[in-house]
């Protein structure tokens, strides 16, 4: 017996599944921790010199308090820049000079920061800026750390996915969950900026790894048409970690103590060992029948439903055995052998690496344009959850195409119009329209690319679209430096691609209640103009087909390389 028509014997959402998909979707939440907390524990304070030669001199003989005497030794020591701001970078060389208040140093020559720098440390009480004097012409490698972060998601999903594809799915979750907690446990204490930025790769590729076995896992376990739900599920659980992140960073403002802090969370997910099933589709495709006839008999008995006394018969495990034998393995290339398919796949491609691009480079700097870091983000975390609702409940309704195409388009004229509005509430504003936009074209994209691609060519095809997307994501942290160019570019450069991969997703065909393709031949006919005649599928069909329960039969299958 198929194990779809398994999946409908068990219930395609029972309460074993439920089960098992809420303790999945609680790794979303460490998940949301790691992935966007440089955002605190890289975040910028106001720097200057370090002048230690007056370090110890108090001002009780002029009779100014502590912040004045600080602000004296300033104007004594440091330059000011065009605007009256004290200069980050520079100081007056005050070399056997006695400080007094009221020093006139313009006579003095400048010079670099010899000493070191001294932070602002009234809201962060330190970040590695502040520890590995990520400033100056060292100021870039913060966000470097970040690129790396996300390029060791990739990575690890490569390597993860295949070694799940291989070894099996828990197996491979626990290999990964080693790595992660032990890569995290390192960040926190790292020498130097160059130790972090390996750590936090491993982090990466841990993290990652972890989730995507897992996720896998539990998606196989349930029945197509729940697939969606249970989707937007795990990214909620992935939108209420970033709230819980800034409420943490609210409290901890110590970056060390910070990562501790959300690093220990981990150590509760190897309580999932003696719970966790291994996958019974993977186990039945290796050829392993009578283990995962266990497992699911397992699952009926708690979902309480009757399965008949022989589930494989011996000549469909036969078959199977031979198939597995013959069988060839699609190949990114195969997308880019048909024009039309070629064209979406590009098309698709697009979409994922702006959205990636859109979505973490407004992530990481939305606190950027609001006075109050902690709230902001936490905004930022909450406007995603009816955002992933909206984009679920609107494709249903109006379709993919246009509700895809709107939302990048939305997005990035948010993205263009933040520039020409002056720092404030309302900047906060039309920000978060941007990021909810994004969050949404990002819900949408997923489902829509894996109805796009023929089921033949389905997995491969979402698993490039998904390297896009990670190209996008490695990217944004880069873009933020530009700002140093001109302060508006980085949002201008998030804007720009968002309305163009908006419009170009106007040009796909629609899928809202198509008959889906199932073949390279049927996806390279799939949105080609044709006569009148053959341009309206049997409408019984088509009430037939919904994305729900064709589109995504081997959905979880890419995963792999997602």
């Amino acid at each position: 017996m198929h194990f779809d028509k398994i999946l409908v014997l068990l219930g395609e959402f029972g309460p074993y599944q439920k089960r098992i998909f809420f303790l999945i979707c609680l790794l979303s939440v460490p998940g949301a921790f790691h992935k966007l907390a440089q955002v605190f524990l890289g975040a910028g304070a106001d720097h200057w010199c370090a002048v230690p030669e007056w370090k110890d001199q108090d001002c009780t003989a002029w009779n100014l308090s502590a912040t004045e005497c600080q602000l004296a030794k300033k104007n004594a020591s440091i330059p000011r820049g065009k605007d009256g701001a004290f200069e980050q970078c520079q100081r007056y060389n005050i070399t056997g000079e006695r400080f007094y208040p009221g020093l006139d140093p313009r006579n003095l020559t400048s010079e670099g920061c010899v000493d070191g720098w001294d932070f602002d440390t009234s809201q962060y009480k330190s970040t590695i800026k502040m520890d590995f004097a990520l400033v100056c012409d060292k100021k870039t490698l913060s966000n470097m750390a970040q690129s790396v972060y996300f390029a060791g998601i990739l990575i690890g999903s490569v390597v993860f996915g295949s070694l799940a594809d291989w070894i099996g799915r828990t197996k491979t979750m626990y290999i990964a969950l080693c790595l992660w907690l032990s890569a995290a446990i390192a960040v926190a204490f790292s020498p130097n900026i160059a130790a972090y930025t390996v750590f936090r790769a491993l982090n990466g590729a841990g993290s990652y790894g972890t989730f995507l076995p897992a996720y896998v896992l539990g998606t196989e376990f349930v029945g197509p048409s729940k697939r969606v739900i249970v989707g937007v599920v795990g990214q909620i659980f992935f939108a209420a970690g970033l709230m819980i992140l800034a409420g943490l960073a609210y409290f901890i403002r110590d970056w060390r103590t910070l990562e501790i802090v959300i690093t220990a969370p981990i150590v509760l997910f190897f309580l999932y060992i003696p719970i966790f099933p291994e996958s019974a589709r993977w186990l039945i495709n290796r050829g392993r029948h009578k283990q995962a006839e266990k497992i699911i008999r397992r699952v009926a008995k708690v979902n309480k439903k009757e399965l008949p006394d022989v589930l494989f018969e011996e000549d469909e495990i036969k078959e199977l055995k031979e198939k597995l034998a013959t069988e060839r393995k699609p190949t990114a290339l195969d997308l880019f052998k048909s024009p039309n398919i070629a064209v979406k796949t590009l098309n698709l491609m697009f979409n994922w690496c702006v959205n990636s691009l859109v979505y973490y480079g407004l992530s990481l700097s939305i606190p950027d344009l609001a006075s109050d870091d902690y709230l902001a983000f936490f905004i930022s975390g909450a406007v995603e959850i009816p955002a992933y609702i909206l984009a679920m409940v609107a494709i249903e309704k109006l379709g993919r195409r246009p509700n895809l195409g709107s939302t990048m388009v939305v997005g990035g004229v948010a993205c263009v119009v933040t520039i020409f509005i002056e720092p404030g509430t309302w900047q906060t504003v039309v920000a978060m329209i941007g990021k909810f936009c994004v969050s949404a074209s990002f819900a949408i994209v997923y489902i829509y690319s894996a109805e796009l691609f023929p089921t033949s060519l389905r997995t491969v095809g979402m698993g490039v679209c998904s390297m896009a997307s990670r190209i996008g994501g490695i990217i944004a942290p880069l873009i933020l430096l530009l700002d140093d160019v001109w302060a508006p570019f980085p949002l201008l450069l998030f804007g720009a691609p968002s309305i163009l991969a908006g419009l170009l997703a106007f040009l796909l065909p629609e899928t809202r209640g198509k008959c889906l393709p199932e073949t390279v031949e049927e996806a390279e006919q799939f949105g080609k103009k044709r006569k009148k005649k053959a341009q309206s599928l049997d409408e019984k069909d088509e009430k037939k087909v919904s994305y729900s329960n064709e589109a995504f039969p081997e959905l979880t299958e890419m995963e792999k390389t997602i």
